[in-house]
């Protein structure tokens, strides 16, 4: 039987298991939202800005192992996915932006002008190198292959975002659907024996062993797996800005952050390893720090990813597989007799002998006011109902991720290789429908908020359970630390030239409850505040000392264990 082609694609979502399309309204892509609508079976979630709706589709992606979807007008409603689009491409995030475009006989094709039609702009080719594949669709026929292979691209090796641009005649036309066959995929794949016990044969010759966790392992939805196989070999775990998640807070073998930002003794805790096991990493400059010689020193490194072209690039020498996370981690598995592995006590205690000379509370031992990692913990105390924190892009997402306090249920969600102020309130949207009724926690800074500040109506208007954190400085903090290191203290565009507003009275404007403080012992009776009401949306603001930085950082041109404020370290630590 006929069908338009828009309620094809409606179908086509609702059979994979879609829930939530982010959008913001535009002329060239109403006959898919009509036929959403008139489905009923996908709940369409209307943002302020085109951004955002990336940005949250981007997050439920992630959370819930299917595509995202955003919806974007022709020109600059498509225009403005890209950030997002990138977030998603850098972070592995699986999406699908399904862009309007202008009629078929609108577009200019080869002729030698910039536009024919109102609007028309080709998306295609701007994004194609920040997806996986990036598609303008003119043949409704095609549709139906279109799409399958649009999802199963975005969910399958290293995930990541696919757009396809459908012109408004393609959207409204009819054609002939074949029944729409869901994948028959094998659950996990036996591979890589030679590979394995070649590694279990090495930790077994190490004296200090550790386990680099990075994205991957949630990207891959590895995560318990991965848990699993930490405790049958027994080896301690440091990760990466994008893994803060992989093991609770209070796990014997989680160690802590390490990169640019990352508490001091998990560094110190990687220089002074013999044997590392990387797991869905990277090893960018900001991890180990940019002495490579250093950094590789003493070790044997074997590294597990999914993309061949992230091993032995930076950091070479390593014993490398490609494979899926969750297939090598479910044969890890089936070939480790955990009877065989024993703690390493001694390696343990240094490392947390690490830990109790270097507390992250005392890295910030010469600031004055609320001290932002404390400020972590106490937010931790408080928010044990929250399934997610989300945090924005800035010096406040490297205090969150130093020293928040996951339990084991809990995601930490946040913008790694884009990097981009402005995510973590949409983010936060796209996080609280994924995990709705439960809430969410937001931490952002004054600058990264301010970027998308408008999604407060979609907060209210949803009535969406997120408690936000505004950490606020007065300054664009990163960056002004920058200017402090290297430009003598110039602080162009940072301070000077920078403002903000009363957040509080923001939210207020919004409809949504707020308050501010100022001092530590205001900390307590805020955060118990915030949680009078779970399933409300609220707004705590904190001021923080403009002057603030965020320790330790690795110093610049230094290895990974050199970071500032420089403290005395015993030579053996390194």
């Amino acid at each position: 039987m006929p069908m338009k082609v828009s309620d094809y694609i409606n179908s086509f979502l609702v059979s994979r298991d879609i829930k939530y399309v982010f959008e913001m309204s535009g002329g060239m892509i109403t006959h898919l939202l009509d036929s959403m609508h008139k489905g009923g079976n996908l709940k369409i979630i209307s943002m302020r800005h085109e951004q955002s709706a990336a940005f949250a589709a981007d997050v439920v992606g992630r959370l819930s192992g299917k595509p995202g979807v955003a919806l974007a007008t022709s020109g600059p409603g498509a225009t403005n996915l890209i950030t997002g689009i990138g977030s998603s491409y850098f972070d592995s995030s699986p999406t699908l932006f399904i862009t309007g475009q202008v009629n078929r006989n609108e577009i200019k094709g080869n002729r030698p002008i910039r536009q024919l039609g109102f609007q028309e702009t080709d998306i295609v080719s701007i994004t194609k190198n920040i997806t996986k594949a990036s598609w303008q669709i003119r043949d409704e026929n095609q549709i139906p292959k279109f799409f399958h292979k649009a999802y199963d691209l975005s969910t399958s090796k290293r995930r990541g975002p696919v757009l396809l641009d459908i012109p408004m005649d393609v959207q409204r036309s009819e054609i002939q659907p074949t029944p729409i066959k869901l994948p028959n995929h094998t659950k996990y794949k036996i591979k890589n024996k030679a590979f394995i016990k070649n590694l279990l044969l090495s930790i077994k010759k190490s004296k200090k062993p550790l386990i680099l966790a990075g994205g991957g392992i949630q990207s891959s939805l590895a995560t318990e797996l991965f848990r699993k196989a930490v405790y049958m070999l027994k080896i301690p775990v440091v990760n990466s800005l994008m893994a803060v998640d992989v093991l609770p807070y209070d796990d014997q073998f989680r160690v802590g952050l390490i990169g640019s930002y990352g508490n001091r003794w998990a560094n110190l805790t990687l220089a002074n390893s013999d044997f590392v096991l990387v797991l869905g990493s990277r090893l960018d400059v900001r991890q180990t720090g940019s002495r490579i010689k250093e950094f590789k020193s003493g070790k044997t490194i074997f590294h597990v990813d999914c993309d061949a072209g992230e091993m032995n690039n930076r950091i070479t020498g390593c014993i490398e597989l490609n494979s899926n996370l969750d297939d090598f981690l479910f044969t890890l598995t089936t070939m480790v007799d955990e009877n065989d592995f024993s703690i390493m006590q001694p390696w343990m205690d240094e490392i947390n002998d690490l830990k109790k000379t270097f507390p992250d509370i005392m890295e910030q031992e010469n600031s004055t006011g609320i001290n932002p990692n404390k400020l972590m913990h106490s937010i931790s105390k408080y928010s044990t109902l929250a399934k997610v924190f989300v945090t924005d892009v800035g010096q406040h997402q490297m205090w969150a991720a130093q020293s928040l306090e996951l339990d084991h249920n809990q995601r930490f969600i946040t913008s790694g290789g884009m990097g981009s102020m402005g995510f973590g309130l949409p983010a936060s949207i796209g996080a609280a429908f994924c995990v709705a009724p439960s809430p969410v926690v937001l931490i952002a800074g004054d600058g990264g908020f301010q970027t998308n500040s408008q999604e407060l109506q979609t907060v209210i208007h949803n009535n969406l359970p997120i408690k936000m954190i505004i950490l606020n400085n007065n300054c664009h903090g990163m960056v002004r630390q920058f200017q402090e290191d290297l430009f003598e203290k110039r602080y162009q565009s940072t301070l000077w030239g920078y403002s903000a507003p009363s957040f509080e009275k923001l939210a207020n404007a919004y409809g949504i409850k707020s308050k501010k403080i100022s001092s530590e012992n205001e900390i307590n009776a805020a955060l118990k505040w915030l949680w009078t009401d779970p399933s409300e949306p609220m707004l705590l603001e904190v001021m923080v000392n403009t002057y603030t930085n965020a320790y330790p950082k690795i110093s610049f041109g230094q290895p990974n264990y050199e970071m500032y404020p420089k403290k005395n370290i015993n030579p053996k630590m390194k």
